[in-house]
């Protein structure tokens, strides 16, 4: 009895520490009336943001350079692999001699704060705002600048991917035993990811598929192959078995 109590009190000062974790099912969504035939338009791939770190025993996420090092190279490879079966031809972005990366790393956090504002404020039907209350409005976007950068003239949409991961240490998984123990439900890992894709005539945000609960250890092969099968599931235009040439 003295042990419960011990370990109540102990979890009440370390729970103040952790953040809480809104946790979503994977939810897709698409601007009403699009469509995307197979083999119609050209979409460039831009560099997807690849984050990944290890979950203190508070919650606090600690960058881990080698993980992320493995996950960039392994999710890489993945995309590269996927390419070629999303219906239309997909290039991997290139800034040439346009300069334009710094403005392109905008757009590219500008998308991961779209993003979950999304799933914030349309996909939680609590959470919606006024004016997304019906399930037929999906109304985002990155604002009509995307379409002057120079490097993305000769497409027409980009493909935008981020992916966050941070690891339960053996400290966090310990407190999730034990406040198992004592009835308090403690999570061990955070792992979410996003892909939209964005018509750069307009900056409208005309899909997205976004998780808070994705699966597949990035830090591996299999697990990033795991990943991006998740992160593209339901690509408009796709059709299965039907590989597009990567020019």
């Amino acid at each position: 009895m003295y042990v419960r109590h011990f370990v109540r009190a102990l979890l009440a000062g370390v729970l103040v520490l952790c953040s809480a974790q809104v946790v979503a099912q994977e939810k897709t969504g698409n601007k009403p009336g699009f469509s995307l035939k197979p083999g119609t338009v050209r979409i460039v791939l831009m560099r997807p943001t690849i984050r990944v770190g290890e979950q203190s025993t508070g919650g606090m996420n600690e960058p881990n350079a080698d993980w992320t090092a493995q996950a960039r190279e392994n999710l890489g490879t993945a995309l590269k692999d996927a390419q070629g079966q999303l219906g239309n031809v997909v290039v991997d972005y290139d800034e040439g001699t346009s300069s334009d990366g710094s403005v392109v790393g905008q757009y590219e956090n500008l998308f991961g704060t779209v993003a979950d504002s999304v799933i914030e404020f349309q996909f939680f039907p609590g959470n919606r705002l006024p004016t997304k209350k019906r399930k037929d409005t999906f109304e985002w976007g990155v604002g009509p600048g995307i379409a002057e950068i120079s490097s993305l003239k000769n497409a027409d949409y980009a493909l935008f991917i981020n992916t966050y991961d941070s690891y339960g240490s053996a400290g966090r998984k310990a407190l999730q035993i034990f406040s198992a123990m004592a009835g308090v439900s403690v999570t061990s890992g955070v792992h979410w990811g996003h892909a939209g894709l964005v018509d750069l005539k307009t900056g409208e945000l005309v899909w997205l598929n976004a998780d808070r609960q994705m699966g597949g250890d990035v830090r591996t092969p299999e697990g990033a192959i795991k990943r991006v099968t998740q992160l593209l599931e339901g690509f408009p235009g796709r059709m299965a078995g039907v590989p597009v040439a990567v020019k």
